[in-house]
């Protein structure tokens, strides 16, 4: 069943220009990853520091697979090293249409 995943980051950036090519790269390298269906990422219009990526995946089990790999946790790590904060995730899963 597919699942979609909540990515929420709040970042205040000195250097916004070493922060998108990373955001970038994950994306990038998550298209490649079984089970990816797409994403988007949206800023909060209350909070313009505060973003959620909505990351759409075949399985939770195909997620899982990216969010535990080595490269993922590597360019996580120097995201959050970037912006300061730790990057939260949350699972959903569809109920209802």
């Amino acid at each position: 069943m597919p699942v979609q995943i909540m990515i929420k980051r709040k970042w205040q950036v000195n250097k916004p220009e070493d922060l998108l090519p990373l955001l970038a790269e994950l994306r990038s390298r998550a298209k490649e990853q079984a089970g990816y269906i797409s994403s988007e990422t949206l800023r909060n219009l209350d909070d313009p520091d505060e973003f959620l990526v909505i990351s759409r995946w075949e399985t939770a089990d195909d997620w899982k697979k990216w969010f535990h790999s080595k490269e993922k946790r590597d360019i996580q790590g120097k995201v959050d090293s970037l912006i300061g904060e730790k990057t939260f995730y949350d699972i959903f899963e569809t109920v209802s249409h």
